[in-house]
This record gives C-alpha cells, sequence and structure tokens, in this order.
C-alpha cells in the first residue's frame, strides 16, 4: 500500500509543479484527437476553461486565420512523422484578441514505435514578440536611412549604385536603354563663401526637391552624388527622353530663381548637366558609362556652364 500511496503523492507533486509554472502543460490523446489535460494556466492567459478544449480543432479555431493553415499542416506533418517540433503562432483569447504562442510538442511512441500521443507545453511569448517586431522596425528604419542623404533626404550614393546595378541587369536581359543625367551646381562654391554654409545646405535642399518634381517615371530615382553634384537615373528612357528631362530640371531650377549675386547667369543659381544614354551590354560596364558622363558634364561646365551636354553612349 505503501507504494500506491508514494506513487499517488509524486503524481500530486508532479501535478502541483506543472500547474505553478507560467508554461501551460497538455497532453493530447493520438487515435482520438482529443485532449486528454490541459493545464489550468490556460484560463489565465487566453479565458478559454481548460474544460472547452476538447479536441484539436478546439486548437486549431482558436488560432489567427493568417496562422492557422500553415501551423495545422507543420505540426501535423511533423506529428505524423514522429518528429519533436515547435510552432509560433496568434492564439484567440475569448474576448477576441490574440496572444502570442509557442508550442513545444513532444511526440509519445508505444513499444511498436507508433504514435500515441502528444504532450507538451504552450508559452506565452508575447512580450518577446513586441522586442522582435520593435527590432525589425528599427533594422528597417535604420536599413531605410542608409539609402538616403542626411542633408537633402533624397537617395544617397549608396542607393543609387544599388539602384543601378539593379537596372543594368534589368536592361541587358530585355535589350532597353539607360539614361542618366548628371548634374552640378554652378559657382557653389561662390555661393557658400557669399551666403554661409548654412544657406548652401538650403540651396541643396530646394535642388533636390525640384529634381524629385522632374521625374514621372515609376522607376527614376534622383541621389545625391556628393557634395553639390546630384545624379538621376532613368530606366528605360533613351537620348530624347533623357535630353527632355534634363531640359525639365533647369527649367524648374531657372523657375526657383535662387539668387546667387556672383553669378553672370542672371544672377541666379544655375545647373550643368551631363546626359548619358546606353543601351548595355557585356562590353561596358556601370562604371565606364558613368565616366563618360561624367566627361559630358566636365564639357558642359568647361563651355561656359548653365548648359546640357547630351547624346547616346554605346558600349
Amino acid at each position: 500500500m505503501s507504494d500506491v500511496s508514494d506513487l499517488s503523492n509524486d503524481n500530486a507533486v508532479y501535478r502541483t509543479l506543472l500547474e505553478s509554472t507560467r508554461a501551460i502543460p497538455w497532453k493530447i490523446d493520438w487515435a482520438t484527437k482529443k485532449f486528454a489535460y490541459i493545464g489550468p494556466q490556460i484560463e489565465a492567459l487566453l479565458g478559454w476553461s481548460p474544460q472547452s478544449w476538447m479536441t484539436v480543432e478546439d486548437w486549431a479555431m482558436r488560432m489567427h486565420p493568417d496562422d492557422r493553415e500553415h501551423v495545422v499542416n507543420f505540426c501535423v506533418a511533423q506529428s505524423q512523422a514522429g518528429i519533436d517540433h515547435e510552432a509560433d503562432y496568434r492564439a484567440l483569447t475569448k474576448d477576441n484578441g490574440y496572444v502570442w504562442i509557442r508550442d513545444v510538442v513532444h511526440v509519445v511512441r508505444n513499444a511498436q514505435g507508433e504514435v500515441e500521443a502528444l504532450i507538451g507545453f504552450m508559452f506565452d511569448i508575447s512580450e518577446r514578440k513586441k522586442t522582435e517586431e520593435k527590432l525589425l522596425a528599427l533594422q528597417k528604419e535604420l536599413e531605410a536611412l542608409s539609402f538616403k542623404d542626411g542633408l537633402t533626404n533624397i537617395a544617397n550614393r549608396r542607393r543609387f549604385d544599388a539602384s543601378l546595378e539593379l537596372e543594368w541587369d534589368s536592361a541587358i536581359r530585355l535589350r532597353q536603354p539607360l539614361s542618366v543625367l548628371l548634374f552640378d551646381i554652378d559657382f557653389f562654391k561662390q555661393y557658400n563663401d557669399l551666403y554661409g554654409h548654412v544657406q548652401g545646405d538650403r540651396c541643396l535642399v530646394d535642388i533636390a526637391q525640384t529634381l524629385s518634381l522632374a521625374l514621372d517615371g515609376p522607376r527614376d530615382l534622383v541621389a545625391r552624388f556628393g557634395g553639390e553634384e546630384f545624379i538621376v537615373l532613368l530606366p528605360g528612357a533613351d537620348a530624347s527622353v533623357a535630353l527632355k528631362v534634363a531640359e525639365r530640371c533647369q527649367r524648374l531650377i531657372q523657375k526657383q530663381a535662387i539668387v546667387h549675386a556672383h553669378s553672370p547667369h542672371d544672377q541666379r543659381v544655375t545647373v550643368s548637366v551631363g546626359v548619358g544614354t546606353v543601351i548595355p551590354d557585356e562590353h561596358i560596364k556601370p562604371s565606364q558609362f558613368l565616366e563618360l558622363v561624367d566627361q559630358r558634364l566636365y564639357l558642359a561646365k568647361k563651355n561656359g556652364k548653365n548648359r546640357v551636354e547630351a547624346g547616346p553612349v554605346t558600349g
């Protein structure tokens, strides 16, 4: 009798230990797919009484619809294969809220190696998920910032380089043209010397915003290339389209009429533009193409500034 009494006492101890933890123990009979047991902690967490957890259907239906199919399919497949597993999902509360749960599942086999039961623990991982979501949001924010120019709020050189690489490969594949416009603000050193760097920064911001307004293609990109230089990427644009965009940019900047007393061009801020168009192939690299566009910009500066130098660039 003492052995039976000891066993009974042991069971009571085990139950007390299980039901005093924050983890929620449970057991499902494999043959009937019914809950043989679920810890009373489930009611405090989700609002559903232990008695209401009858079958695996209750477990599945008390799961967020967006999680249900892939979690149920995964757990069933792993259980059928006799593999211990874990699954994260949002469990429905009785008041129609959701709690993030991690289910840790152990597959119990009989002497013949057949699946006999599933036992496991449910853990509330809501706080962990909130932390993960905050970290993910922060990571995305930092990633976005790493592709953005801190002053002008447009794309930076890193973003331009990444976009050019993608669009270059796409243009090779589709045999389509690609154009680039390289802008330099004329007499910008004199502007800074005359008005100060704070006003110089304001001028850069205004030019960046104006160039952004001049673009209308879904994949067009304007970026700060460095210092007082800006660059525009026009995927799919041929030479005539690129020239029109460059001239539109110039008109919009002229319309801004930013005063520059030391400029010979109507005492207004102006830009010089180099324009290049290419149908990329394996014979020319993006860096070579950019060098050719830069040469056009140099020519525009050399020939008096406040002008556009354009023309197709071929491999």
